[in-house]
């Protein structure tokens, strides 16, 4: 901005010098420089646009919350969007490009906007694109929206992971408190990991200064985090925590130098969150010109970088922290002029110009600071304005973990709310803004004590509270990067979007890229105004992760391609493999398909033979297995079932529908009693997870999690199917002591010792039995199952031949045999929907005039003619003569070896009445003749299911 640079400067190196360029314009600057000091010191002014009225944006702040300079970055082969200029390192070769501009920041055509203002007030866009239809305004409005741009061809690094990790104590922030907190806990022996989102730990501490235990305060840090790494705890910098999660999980992203970014993953025990705060802005008119800066940042410039904000400077202020600034630019050879609002001030510092009782009220400039006017009508000449006025403490994580704010008088700000053991907010974040204080704080923290309220004392000099007034004359700016003035929040009250939520969202107010660092707390004070609330009456937001924004190749990590969704592999894997079985994917799990190096349809028709007449040998492991468990277990069940769960007696099984909703059929599946208090789910192998998010969600919504659980043990336990003529006997020789279980029953059997859980559950149609047995014990029970099923004539089958003996018999895949709009009774399950009288999920949706339609599609079998090769899946149901037009489609086709002909599925309009009509079924535009016949072609009376 002033394009100079002071002999202070602890971060940077004079002696590498590095090259960048800023919108075609070469410049240069030193290793240790952030992309901001350099082009601070650089005397470039206008970094970015506005998003709205595209005004010109100059630096703002020096970390998270700065909302102007945000910039796209190219570093050799690597191009980075929307990069917050005050967060990332100056690196040699650097090409920045401001975002929102056409075709620079300093030239933007776009500028012309600015002069529509008028016209273009908060929520125009509500009501001006209403007319004339959205799809007229729709390509203008995604090509002048959004900020920067995305390189399509650009992958994250291979090897960007995700760390897991836990500890003791999390402390959140390596400022005073932060540090105080984590030297406390070190001391007393606990692990202690303390994170912070600088290249070094001290905070505030780093361009302040300070004594801490009577030395200064590098010695205090380098002891502590000493401390930290003796008591086996870590320290991680350059690593910011943007989320807080459930169950005391907090996310952070790592940002390693030679290295991929790194996201952790932390279970903490407890928490300290030693955030800091955040300098308020001032409000003036035209306070969004290019100059205006916080004051913390133009002493955070200096001190660490040599880069002085200006030459000519204002400082407008009102509290004494701004004092030290004052001095530290005048030291350095600005001009400074102390405004300060109050009458009673400290000092001021020798060679500072010193005006108390003023307030500056308006700056000038077209594209950058000029001047500003006082409120006595003084006209001041400056090319910069610090202002500071007041400090916001960051309490983004404590609100993300559940924590409500208070107001203080004693602070002027919003403070965080005790409410949980296991996490404490210390020092600024709490308001407590000096340094013993805040040192105090973070000490107690540590020791379990939490952090009291502040006192209301009154300092020597108090602070003076500034308000954004309504009447300010002239564009008085609340959010810089959206675009919303002091005059929007009036509009908004005016029309009646009085509450915090929705003043947010008519305004976009706080939705810009800093998420309202700077802005929301003007916004809530100017509402409060408008409105004669109070700001505690008028509310605060909702504070949501992330923190910061986060690339997505970080948060991704190593899912994408192959590992997005990683199949998921059986446990008797290499035992199929020796037996040769050809593997596919089914339902996100790698499975036999076939076994054998043959032609696959050939090898499942020989395998479904087999089953039918000896016995076959299944790896059924991938159905799902989720415990239900505890008093509430059979109301949960009745609650998502179509069928009632709670009039199952133990020991037994039944076959139902879990529904969405919608009604529609999520799952099919069955359901076991194991006891009054247990059962257990066993999902479709595809659909274990929605199942147990299904079983969740209404576990956490409408009942009392207390008294219901919900586990997944799919993958703790295998299951081996054995079924057919011989299974029994298989078992029998195989060594399972077989319970005497009817069919739909389930009891307890053993294998050499290892309990095992016998079902009588059969998706082939004939006699079968499921053996769950414990993970690490089914290759045992493979090699004793195989041994035994070969002596009888049989072996194993693969999913292809399992999907012919299920289709024989009408069986259905849920997602195959049915779509999003299927319901229970178009399956020909009608009975609960007209008998069930209480409340179940999807129970409204099945009474809707839709699901009364008469020509709704439901499940028929299809017939060809004698000789004729199988239907198509997927070809279409029309009318023979006539109009062509849909009536359904085919849904499963196989070759029946037990019948020795096709056997279909189909969705079909009116399907049931349709029983023995001959139906069209197109295809490539050819159309071949079916009959319309029941869904199970193979055994209907079900007397095999006996042996």
């Amino acid at each position: 901005m002033s394009g100079w640079r002071a002999s202070r400067g602890v971060d940077i190196d004079r002696a590498q010098v590095l090259q960048f360029e800023f919108d075609g314009t070469p410049m240069s600057g030193y290793a240790g420089d952030t992309l901001a000091s350099a082009l601070l010191a650089s005397g470039e002014r206008v970094l970015g646009r506005s998003f709205k009225y595209h005004r010109p944006r100059g630096l703002w702040g020096y970390a998270g919350e700065e909302p102007n300079a945000i910039v796209d970055v190219t570093l050799g082969e690597q191009h980075t969007p929307n990069v917050r200029a005050t967060t990332l390192a100056l690196q040699d070769g650097m090409v920045l490009r401001s975002v929102n501009t056409r075709p620079t920041a300093a030239r933007d055509r776009s500028a012309l906007i600015d002069r529509l203002h008028r016209f273009l007030p908060a929520g125009f866009y509500y009501k001006t694109f209403m007319q004339f239809g959205w799809m007229r305004w729709e390509p203008m409005i995604r090509r002048m929206a959004g900020l920067g741009k995305v390189d399509a061809d650009w992958h994250p690094p291979a090897d960007t992971a995700t760390q897991n990790a836990h500890c003791e104590l999390l402390v959140v922030g390596a400022g005073p408190a932060g540090l105080a907190a984590a030297r406390a806990a070190a001391v007393g022996g606990r692990p202690v990991w303390l994170i912070d989102d600088a290249h070094a730990v001290g905070g505030s501490l780093r361009w302040r200064g300070g004594d801490v235990d009577g030395a200064p305060w590098p010695r205090f840090a380098e002891q502590c985090v000493d401390t930290i790494r003796q008591s086996g705890g870590r320290v991680l910098t350059n690593t910011t925590c943007w989320g807080a999660f459930d169950h005391g999980t907090y996310t952070a992203w790592e940002r390693r130098k030679g290295a991929p970014d790194r996201l952790w993953c932390i279970r903490a025990g407890a928490v300290v969150v030693a955030t800091g705060a955040i300098e308020r802005p001032l409000w003036f008119a035209n306070n969004d010109l290019p100059g205006v800066l916080s004051a913390e940042a133009a002493l955070h410039y200096l001190v660490l970088h040599g880069a002085v904000s200006g030459r000519t400077i204002v400082l407008a202020t009102g509290n004494d922290s701004s004092y030290a600034v004052a001095a530290a630019l005048a030291d350095a050879g600005a001009t400074v002029q102390l405004v300060d609002a109050r009458s009673d001030t400290p000092s001021a510092p020798e060679g500072v110009v010193h005006r108390s009782g003023r307030q500056v009220v308006r700056a000038h400039g077209s594209r950058h600071v000029e001047a500003v006017t006082l409120d006595d009508g003084t006209r001041l000449d400056a090319d910069t304005v610090l202002v500071s006025g007041g400090h916001t403490p960051s309490v983004h994580l404590h609100c993300q973990a559940g924590g409500k704010l208070d107001w203080s008088d004693a602070v002027d700000a919003l403070v965080p709310r005790p409410f949980a053991d296991h996490l404490t907010v210390a020092g600024a974040a709490n308001g407590a803004f000096g340094l013993a204080d805040a040192l105090s704080e973070g000490h107690a923290a540590a020791q379990g004590q939490g952090a009291a309220p502040h006192a209301e004392t009154t300092p020597r000099h108090p602070p003076f509270a500034f308000r954004p007034d309504a009447d300010m004359p002239g564009r008085v700016w609340i959010d810089p990067q959206n675009d919303v003035t002091l005059k929007d929040i009036g509009l908004a009250a005016q029309e009646g979007f009085q509450s915090v939520e929705h003043l947010k969202r008519y305004t976009t107010l706080g939705m810009a890229t800093d998420q309202g660092r700077s802005s929301n707390f003007a916004g809530l004070a100017a509402m409060a105004g408008v409105t004669q609330r109070s700001i505690p009456e008028t509310g605060t937001t909702t504070y949501r992760p992330p923190f910061v924004p986060v690339p997505l190749g970080v948060i991704g990590g190593r899912r994408r391609g192959e590992l997005f969704n990683p199949l998921k592999r059986l446990a008797l894997e290499p035992q199929h493999r020796s037996r040769g079985a050809q593997f596919r994917e089914y339902g996100g799990w790698l499975r036999p398909a076939v076994y054998g190096r043959d032609d696959e349809a050939a090898l499942a028709q020989r395998e479904a033979r087999m089953a039918r007449d000896h016995v076959a040998v299944i790896d059924a492991s991938p159905l799902g297995k989720l415990d239900v468990i505890g008093p509430d277990a059979a109301a949960l069940l009745d609650y998502v079932n179509y069928r009632r769960m709670a009039t199952l007696p133990v020991g037994r099984a039944r076959y139902g529908f879990l529904l969405g909703e919608s009604g529609v059929v999520y799952d099919d599946g069955v359901v076991l009693r194991v006891s009054e208090t247990h059962f257990v789910v066993s999902a479709s192998s595809s659909h274990v997870d929605g199942v147990r998010l299904l079983l969740e969600e209404a576990r956490q919504d409408r009942f009392d999690p207390r008294r219901v659980f919900v586990h997944d043990l799919t993958p703790h336990y295998s299951t081996l199917s054995v079924s057919g003529p011989q299974a029994r006997a298989v078992l029998v020789d195989s060594g399972v002591s077989l319970p005497d279980v009817p069919h739909m029953g389930l009891g307890a059997g053993r294998f050499r010792g290892q309990p095992v859980r016998v079902a009588r559950v059969s998706f082939t149609g004939d006699l079968c039995f499921e053996l769950s047995i414990a993970r690490t014990h089914v290759a045992d029970l493979h090699a004793a199952l195989d041994a035994a099923a070969t002596a009888h004539g049989g072996g194993w089958i693969g999913l292809e031949a399992l999907l012919i003996l299920r289709a024989e018999k009408g069986y259905i895949l849920v997602g195959k045999d049915t779509d999003g709009g299927t319901l229970p009774h178009d399956l020909g399950w009608s009975a609960p929907r007209a008998k069930r009288t209480d409340e179940y999920q999807g129970k409204r949706s099945l009474f809707t005039d839709a699901a009364e339609d008469p020509e709704r599609r439901q499940l028929v079998g299809l017939q060809v003619a004698a000789g004729e090769p199988p239907l198509v899946t997927g070809a279409h149901l029309v009318p023979l003569g006539g109009a062509r037009r849909s009536l359904g489609f085919v849904t499963s086709s196989v070759m029946s070896p037990s019948l020795e002909r096709p056997v279909a599925l189909a969705q079909l309009e009116r399907g049931a009445a349709r029983q023995g009509e001959r139906i069209g079924v197109f295809h490539l535009d050819s159309t071949r003749e079916a009959t319309v016949v029941p869904a199970c072609a193979f055994d209907p009376e079900g007397g095999r299911l006996d042996g």
